[in-house]
């Protein structure tokens, strides 16, 4: 399994290592073929966006290329949302969310050792360009358009509250780490309720290797034992959640599920 701990992110993008988190997650991911075609999508453009001095014009060509040529996309449709999360299929359907289109379109980026960052803005990710260090804007991942405060903030107020305000916060590079925790997250979740017990537990399990005492990754693995109906690890995990987030308002749902846990013990011996 690997070890985040001794992963150097200036010498490796978070597209590598989430291809290796993926195939060691599910048995049939098609890893070489996710390879096999960044590297070939990397040479078709090598060439252009090397001779290209402008920073602007070497991103354009990147954007021109990733959304026009090879036609990647916001999901059109209804699709299970796993679906979209891992990267063989996004590469075969070219279709994603703003994580799995953003992470794979910063891979060029990386590449080209372009000053291209990724944003946990609230409503999606987000790409900041960085251009020096007062000038910098921001990429929408589902289409390659250039965003603005306007329009930042119209999100912020569409989709967050009516009251909010964007902010310095909101726009800040956000470590790789972070990006994965969230891409991760997000394919737990909608594996558990795709029902998909076992691969949820993988995805725990590395969660957890990122942050072995998060009591929410506990609570969540314990929550993925109990459909698993491993009772005794379970009820340690929704305990230790219950000893250390007291005040959270879901402590008292865990409860009841600890009792729940705890007669379907007794009922079993």
């Amino acid at each position: 399994m690997i070890d985040f701990k001794k992963i150097d992110f200036s010498s490796i993008s978070m597209f590598e290592i989430i291809v290796d988190v993926m195939s060691e997650i599910k048995k049939n991911f098609l890893k070489n073929l996710v390879i096999d075609s960044m590297n070939q999508k990397i040479f078709e453009i090598k060439d252009l966006v090397t001779e290209q001095k402008i920073l602007l014009k070497k991103i354009k060509i990147i954007l021109k290329f990733f959304y026009k040529i090879w036609k990647f996309r916001e999901v059109e449709g209804k699709h299970k949302i796993s679906e979209i999360l891992w990267f063989d299929n996004v590469f075969k359907n070219l279709q994603g969310t703003s994580f799995s289109l953003g992470i794979i379109l910063l891979h060029f980026f990386f590449y080209f050792n372009l000053p291209v960052y990724p944003v946990l803005f609230p409503t999606q990710l987000i790409l900041r360009v960085e251009e020096d260090k007062e000038s910098y804007y921001f990429i929408n991942p589902f289409n390659g358009d250039f965003l603005n405060s306007h329009i930042l903030d119209a999100w912020l107020k569409g989709n967050v509250s009516p009251t909010s305000q964007l902010s310095l916060s909101n726009l800040k590079i956000s470590k790789p780490v972070k990006i994965i925790q969230k891409l991760l997250n997000i394919l737990k979740i909608a594996l558990i309720d795709e029902k998909k017990m076992d691969l949820s537990l993988k995805v725990s399990e590395i969660l957890l290797k990122l942050y072995p005492k998060d009591p929410y990754e506990i609570r969540d693995r314990g929550l993925i034992f109990s459909q698993l109906d491993c009772h005794h690890v379970a009820l340690k995990d929704l305990i230790y959640f219950v000893e250390n987030c007291p005040e959270d308002p879901i402590s008292e749902i865990i409860k009841s599920q600890i009792r729940t846990i705890e007669r379907k013990i007794i009922l079993f011996h």
